[in-house]
């Protein structure tokens, strides 16, 4: 994400209700300075000086106030216009001064809040101040030689009369001209904030859908790699043993029942694991079922048996001294011996030997199984089986090795960090 910052952000346009609420603001303004105008006619107080003719009363008030219908619309002309319109009144002695000093400060105020060039909002409103003040003093220097003796009759401060009056001008002026200036930058601050929120807001949810999506997708790749090594496994399994017990049914009913019992044990123990999967699935929802533990180490001897089951002479070694594992790492090594094993039962035509050896190394678990069979097809580096052991073992910072040896078979190899293993399980 790109977010502009400082002079480079460009506050947005004002929306069409709020050009609505300038329309009718300014022509409330323009009424009041009207009403202004009349009041002050009827008491004659004329503070500038003679004032002109009735109509030019009139146009010099419009003129000052009716620009704000524009002022977030295009801020730098209204400012210009309304300031410009200020010092010829107060030239031509125009009585409404009240209203038109509000204009100008709301002129300069929105030229703050919503100049979108924030260096030339900030030139032009310095350059009008200095103007102003400037005017100030041609104001004081035409007007002061024409003070009537008596006009301070009544002073009795320690200031001279004509140095406190032009002081006390030059300090309301300052505090007129500094709040219109500072309550415009703090408004123009505060969208530009209010935008950088709805920003990090839109980056935020953008970021949590990106997070969702990949969920889903990890997930559905979990759940296609549990379903793959479990059904993979039992049903290849219970095909073997279907297919003993074929071949011997009417030779041989003991060594017949043995196969299908093996079936129905496999088929159990398939169903069972499913029903696991769908437990956790479902767990989210409402009360969650009671879920059997996933396979660990622990049934790694189980595999190897229904290995033997299927005709195979299978072996396990256990070498080292078995620590306790995270559930995460012992069901990683189960699943990577139980798709090795499946894959020898599957694909490895003329296999007898199966070795399965678990080692606790010093710094690793090693999982190492090896058969003597011959691949019936090339191996595919990207089968769901293969892609499914190297995505478990890296998983946990490990590293997995597949492929034929030398003296003829197949071997799979996988190693688990045993530190980060252990520092996990306590």
């Amino acid at each position: 994400m790109t977010t502009t910052t400082g002079d480079q952000w460009r506050r947005p346009g004002p929306t069409p209700e709020q050009r609505r609420l300038d329309l009718y603001g300014g022509l409330a303004v323009t009424v009041l300075a009207l009403f202004s105008l009349t009041l002050t006619r009827s008491t004659g107080a004329f503070l500038l000086g003679p004032p002109p003719s009735g109509p030019e009363q009139v146009f010099w008030t419009v003129a000052g106030t009716l620009p704000l219908i524009w002022r977030r619309r295009w801020p730098a002309v209204t400012a210009l216009v309304v300031s410009a319109v200020f010092i010829a009144a107060q030239a031509r002695s125009a009585p409404e001064t009240q209203l038109s000093s509000w204009a100008l400060f709301a002129a300069l105020y929105t030229l703050g809040a919503w100049g979108p060039n924030r260096r030339l909002a900030r030139r032009l409103r310095v350059g009008i101040i200095v103007t102003m003040f400037a005017w100030l003093g041609v104001y004081y220097a035409v007007t002061v030689g024409s003070i009537p003796p008596d006009a301070f009759a009544r002073a009795v401060g320690p200031v001279p009369p004509v140095l406190a009056a032009i002081v006390s001008g030059v300090l309301i002026n300052g505090l007129y001209f500094g709040v219109a200036y500072f309550f415009g930058e703090t408004a123009w601050l505060a969208a530009r904030r209010q935008h950088e929120l709805v920003e990090r807001a839109e980056e935020l949810r953008r970021s949590q859908a990106e997070a969702r999506g990949r969920a889903v997708i990890g997930e559905r790749v979990r759940i296609a790699r549990e379903l793959h090594d479990v059904v993979a496994h039992h049903v290849s399994v219970m095909g073997v043993q279907a297919s003993a017990a074929r071949r011997v049914f009417d030779k041989d009913a003991t060594k017949a029942r043995a196969a299908l019992t093996a079936i129905e044990e496999t088929a159990r123990t398939a169903v069972d694991e499913l029903r696991r999967m769908l437990g956790v699935l479902r767990a989210g929802e409402g009360t969650p079922e009671p879920v059997a533990p996933p396979a660990g180490v622990d049934q790694v001897a189980a595999v190897v048996e229904r290995a033997r089951d299927a005709g195979l002479r299978a072996t396990l070694g256990v070498y080292g001294d078995p620590v306790p594992l995270p559930e995460s790492v012992s069901q990683a090594v189960h699943r990577v011996v139980q798709e090795a094993v499946t894959n020898v039962i599957k694909h490895a035509s003329g296999a007898t030997v199966l070795d399965v050896r678990l080692r606790y190394l010093a710094k690793e678990v090693e999982v190492d199984v090896t058969d003597d069979g011959r691949p019936t097809r090339p191996p595919n580096p990207d089968g769901l089986g293969l892609v499914g052991m190297r995505e478990r073992v890296a998983t946990h910072g490990g590293t997995l090795e597949a492929g034929p040896r030398t003296g003829g078979g197949w071997r799979v190899r996988a190693r688990f960090p045993l530190a980060v293993a252990v520092a996990e399980a306590a």
